[in-house]
């Protein structure tokens, strides 16, 4: 453990995560559910989905639900490929079915020992509270995108937990991604722990306090 994560440690009482990257295996549970049905889609229907997610976010508001079903509609019809509605709105609702990583459920029993666990998610709260049923673990708070009427990198999660606490100080997030979590996170003073589970380059945008490669490692070194 560096010393400034032991200094931080020392001063924590709440860690907050991502959860879809950081809890759960979005990817695999994504992938899945977008490769759901009669015809295979194309090898790029993955990436045009995320580029279409992510657009669809930007802009007014919409429950996850809606912005699943948008971004896969959107993505299919850039490639030209057939996707139903019925389709589209069925990736929305397996959201909560996606699998929970190996090593999620013990390093939380592990850390909430220490501190109070909260989680940050881009969702609606009911596929939330699917999720955390499959984790099989309570939580001390949630803020959800349904909650703040908007999405990660967008600043309402954060600005929501420091203003739940009276400011960052005992505050520690962790997440997976950088662009998501890292950098709003760091540009409100909030320390940010990166668990790079998909061995990603690091750059200096986020300044990550530590990293580590999955939620085990870090767990165990906290």
């Amino acid at each position: 453990m560096t010393a400034a994560l032991s200094d931080i440690l020392a001063r924590t009482h709440t860690l907050t995560f991502d959860c879809y990257g950081t809890l759960v295996d979005w990817e695999t549970g994504l992938r899945a559910a977008l490769a759901h049905g009669a015809t295979p889609p194309p090898p790029e229907f993955f990436d045009a989905y995320l580029a279409q997610e992510a657009a669809v976010e930007s802009g007014p508001y919409l429950r996850y639900r809606d912005v699943v079903r948008d971004a896969a509609l959107g993505a299919a019809a850039r490639l030209g490929f057939p996707f139903s509605d019925t389709q589209a709105r069925a990736v929305g609702d397996s959201v909560g079915d996606w699998p929970v990583f190996a090593d999620t459920r013990d390093a939380l029993l592990r850390l909430s020992r220490r501190f109070r666990l909260g989680i940050l998610s881009n969702v609606d709260r009911d596929l939330l509270a699917r999720t955390i049923a499959r984790i099989d673990l309570s939580f001390d708070l949630l803020v959800t995108a349904e909650d703040v009427r908007s999405y990660k990198p967008a600043e309402g999660h954060f600005r929501r937990l420091i203003d739940m606490h009276g400011g960052a100080q005992g505050l520690l997030h962790v997440a997976q991604s950088v662009y998501h979590d890292g950098i709003p996170a760091r540009r409100l003073g909030l320390p940010f722990v990166w668990i790079n589970r998909r061995g990603e380059r690091r750059t200096g945008d986020a300044a990550p306090l530590a990293e580590f490669a999955d939620l085990r490692s870090f767990a165990e070194k906290t």
